[in-house]
């Protein structure tokens, strides 16, 4: 795969705030890459590094192989970016100031703009300063998704969207997923990050703490089991692996180690099963180890 982002060794200070520690992590074509953390703890850093904003102190930062701070005027070509409040002028019309966000770009699919007006329901009549937190998104989404960009730099772009806006978000990034785009997404919303990233990366305190694709963290958390059997499902308790036994009747509901279920399953199956339901654990459960 193409490497579209690369960051390794990244270091940045703010006096004595050490804000990112040795961050390091990927974004290849045709992949979203979900990047979480709580407030505080270097998100917004990071991308403001990506986008030449801010200088470094240490380490490497590079977008299409070529250094952040000294290209960014061309990177800058080649990318869309969308920050949690977008910040408009407030006696231009949304439909003004999505054409000059695509005119200071230097293009823009006009017809894609239409058909996204139409999608996130944006009255482009309006004049921003009686736009909701909202419709300020809007504009800068559709503005962002009309550009054909090489890479796409969401920063919690859904902040103030309703639930059926989110939903056409999702829709239109995994479009230009499918077109080989790159997309980093840093995201509260974890069901977000969850449905379409192929990779997360988890950072805490300015330093990564987890990276990988859901399926190689999933196996940091265990799994939720229910089981009915014929027999005494007590007996499950006291094999290696299975915690938070609880029991009612003959169907007990318990967490399990990944590792373990095979042995699990066959210490039910003595016992004459009648379900097993196995949920793997959730992004949130991932997130919530670490805070």
């Amino acid at each position: 795969m193409t490497e579209i982002v690369k960051l390794q060794g990244l270091q940045k200070k703010f006096g004595k705030f050490q804000a990112l520690s040795d961050v390091t992590f990927t974004v290849n074509a045709g992949e979203v890459v979900g990047f979480i953390g709580p407030n505080g703890a270097g998100k917004s850093t990071t991308i403001r590094t990506l986008l030449g904003i801010i200088k470094r102190d240490a380490g490497i930062a590079r977008i299409f192989g070529k250094d952040v701070w000294k290209d960014s005027l061309e990177i800058h070509k080649r990318i869309s970016y969308v920050p949690g409040d977008v910040a408009l002028w407030g006696s231009l019309t949304g439909g003004e100031i999505i054409d000059l966000f695509l005119k200071l770009h230097g293009g823009g699919d006009k017809q894609k703009r239409d058909y996204l007006v139409k999608r996130f329901e944006l009255d482009t009549r309006k004049k921003a300063k009686g736009y909701s937190k909202g419709n300020r998104q809007k504009v800068g989404l559709i503005a962002a998704l009309s550009v054909d960009s090489d890479l796409y730099i969401f920063d919690e772009p859904t902040s103030g969207l309703d639930p059926l806006m989110e939903a056409v978000f999702q829709e239109e990034v995994e479009k230009i997923k499918n077109q080989g785009k790159a997309i980093l997404l840093s995201s509260h919303i974890l069901s977000e990050v969850e449905r379409l990233a192929d990779k997360v990366v988890i950072i805490r305190q300015g330093k990564i703490v987890e990276s990988g694709t859901l399926n190689e963290l999933r196996h940091l958390t265990r799994s939720t089991i229910s089981l009915a059997t014929q027999d005494d499902v007590a007996k499950i308790a006291s094999v290696n692996g299975v915690h938070d036994f609880t029991q009612k009747g003959n169907q007990a509901t318990f967490s399990a180690d990944n590792q373990h279920i095979q042995d699990i399953l066959m210490e039910a199956t003595k016992l004459g099963v009648i379900k097993f339901e196995a949920v793997p654990p959730t992004l949130e459960d991932l997130f919530m180890r670490h805070y």
